[in-house]
């Protein structure tokens, strides 16, 4: 039995995956049985077509390479987040994005998509490339849903307020290729997700024109004209969501969902704290009597590698 979880983030989280990665092949007794990192989605900093989440910074295409051939030799794909919604013609031709995409060209790692415009471009540029149809599509009508499922997607990432709605699951076909998001922090039948996804879209868009400028002045998504999205949902922790309508426990997923079908689930935390992903991977990966010390484990080796400190100066 194969459950595949995708998690969060193969660039600010590079060094804490690859650690967990490792921990969950030495110590396969810490895990719940089938357990498997089918992915790492993400995105690597000034990437203009990136969406979801705005991610700020910049990066060289050295270290993606890095990180790219690594997780690779590890069995692992790089789920590109290129989700952006808000992308015009002209934005196809970035040259930082595309760099990417050759570099990370070689039939294994994979691209979630949202804008019609680069689904277009990515399947006839850079053919070698999976497809996911991303949740930030908004997809909440079933009817919907099952169109969506006859297109050319290697997996398509449910909507979270499908979560739960077992009369809906059932009835769904081919669910080996449907993905959940166990973890969701938004409010469950959020009204403005959609606007959201677009303001954050604009952010990523204006964030990579200011880089472009090489100026010395800071950031500031009001010089652009975009507003700045403010959402306390974000920073919910994974004690917190667990009183969410949508929320999945991990005896759900054994319990429920893999019985049912379904193989695919999601992990998200591309901007959460380091200490909320490990809460978050043990609860969810970990078998409960081995959590504390799969815990300490993982916090050991993070400090070994200079991740975490926890032990202060003597």
């Amino acid at each position: 039995m194969q459950v595949k979880f995708h998690l969060p983030d193969f660039a600010s989280q590079f060094q804490f995956n690859l650690i967990f990665a490792t921990m969950l092949k030495n110590c396969p007794q810490y895990f719940r049985e089938g357990v498997e990192i089918a992915s790492i989605y993400g995105t690597f900093p000034q990437s203009l077509w990136n969406g979801g989440r705005t991610v700020p910074g910049m990066c060289d295409t050295k270290f993606a390479g890095i990180v790219i051939r690594t997780l690779n030799k590890h069995g692992i794909p790089l789920r590109f987040t290129f989700t952006n919604p808000m992308l015009e013609e002209k934005h196809l031709s970035d040259k930082f994005c595309n760099d990417i995409m050759k570099l990370a060209d070689n039939g294994m790692n994979e691209v979630i998509v949202n804008s019609q415009l680069l689904e277009d471009y990515i399947r006839k540029t850079y053919p070698n490339y999976k497809l996911t149809s991303s949740t930030c599509k908004r997809i909440t009508e079933p009817d919907k849903l099952l169109e969506e499922m006859k297109k050319d997607y290697s997996i398509v990432v449910l909507d979270y307020d499908f979560n739960n709605k077992f009369d809906i699951l059932e009835t769904l076909p081919d669910k080996e290729r449907m993905e959940i998001l166990v973890n969701a922090c938004c409010d469950p039948e959020c009204s403005r997700r959609t606007e959201h996804y677009r303001i954050l879209g604009l952010q990523q868009i204006a964030m990579c024109e200011h880089i472009a400028k090489k100026t010395n002045k800071g950031f500031r998504v009001e010089d652009y004209g975009v507003p700045d999205l403010q959402c306390k949902c974000a920073d919910r922790g994974i004690f917190e969501i667990k009183n969410l309508r949508t929320h999945i426990t991990p005896d759900d997923i054994w319990e429920k969902y893999v019985p049912m079908g379904f193989r695919q689930f999601k992990i998200e935390g591309r901007t959460t704290t380091r200490l909320n992903l490990m809460e978050t991977y043990l609860y969810y990966m970990a078998k409960p009597e081995y959590r504390d010390e799969a815990r300490c484990m993982l916090l050991y080796n993070l400090e070994k590698n200079g991740i975490v400190r926890i032990e202060g100066n003597n």
